[in-house]
């Protein structure tokens, strides 16, 4: 697992990350050779019934690209216009926190901050659109921190910058045909999230806790979570639906992400001892009856 380190920030990269990406780099060179003969094909077959056929594929490519430009355009545009900015004069706080990570990690340039009302929902996630990166903060993610613990906050932005820094988004770009391959895509977005990880709890260690734990169980609820009862969750909810549904998940089980923090080096902790039932008796049930 590698380690970068600045001058005031250290964090590990998952070796899965490095791994995958290589994978995916593999494919999309084979995709894009496949794409060039493509082409070629288009402006150089004598024979019309499949000069015909290689157009309509060609067709199909552009549009597939077309919809994926439109997609961001659209998303940026519905931000500029219902969401909140922040800066200077909005939210100066967390502006303060964005540029202060940016400047730990390095950064030519501040993204672009954006709190959208989300009705509910705990999320926040990163974007680029011609050059410029695009952070986006769910507000009850700030509601909560608010109201409980700003350090919350700052970790879930350390973590959305770690996906800047990364350029984890102009990877998925330049190597989307790489997603054709099953179960490729959503593995590399999981290692991912927890070099990510790593990068956010390096930028706020306290608050990486917390920050999940409000991810698991919400605003109102996260701070009476058992976190070991929830742990061994890992163990004891283990099977192959928990397998699967994680297999086509583009974030690692919650369990597994809270548990790598309680280990250096980001490592699940080791399977904790069996638990050793204790057979009831009758004396069990008369202790409770009245006397």
């Amino acid at each position: 697992m590698a380690t970068i380190s600045t001058p005031s920030l250290s964090y590990r990269i998952s070796p899965r990350e490095e791994f995958y990406f290589a994978v995916k780099i593999f494919f999309a060179i084979i995709f894009y050779y496949l794409l060039f003969v493509l082409v070629e094909k288009i402006f150089t077959i004598d024979n019309p019934k499949a000069a015909i056929i290689y157009k309509i594929y060609g067709v199909y490519a552009l549009l597939i690209v077309f919809y994926l430009i439109f997609r961001i355009l659209f998303l940026v545009g519905y931000l500029r216009g219902n969401a909140i900015k922040v800066t200077q004069k909005q939210f100066p706080d967390i502006y303060a926190i964005v540029v202060s990570q940016a400047e730990r990690l390095g950064m030519s340039r501040v993204p672009e901050v954006y709190i959208y009302q989300s009705g509910g929902l705990l999320n926040a996630y990163v974007t680029r659109f011609f050059g410029t990166n695009y952070l986006v903060i769910y507000s009850d993610i700030l509601a909560a921190a608010y109201e409980q613990n700003m350090k919350v906050v700052e970790f879930i932005i350390g973590h959305e910058m770690g996906h800047i820094k990364r350029k984890h988004v102009i990877k998925r770009l330049l190597l989307l045909p790489a997603a054709l391959v099953p179960f490729l895509g959503p593995a590399y977005s999981r290692a991912c999230e927890y070099t990510c990880d790593s990068i956010g709890n390096a930028l706020c260690p306290e608050g990486s806790h917390e920050g999940m734990l409000l991810l698991a169980g919400g605003k109102s609820l996260f701070k009476k979570i058992n976190v070991p009862a929830y742990l061994d969750q890992i163990y004891s909810e283990e099977g192959f639906t928990t397998w699967l549904a994680e297999r086509f998940a583009s974030h690692p089980n919650l369990t597994k992400r809270i548990a790598a923090f309680n280990n250096e080096g980001f490592h699940y902790q080791a399977a904790p001892a069996p638990v050793v039932e204790k057979k009831t008796t009758e004396d069990d049930y008369t202790k409770y009856m009245p006397q």
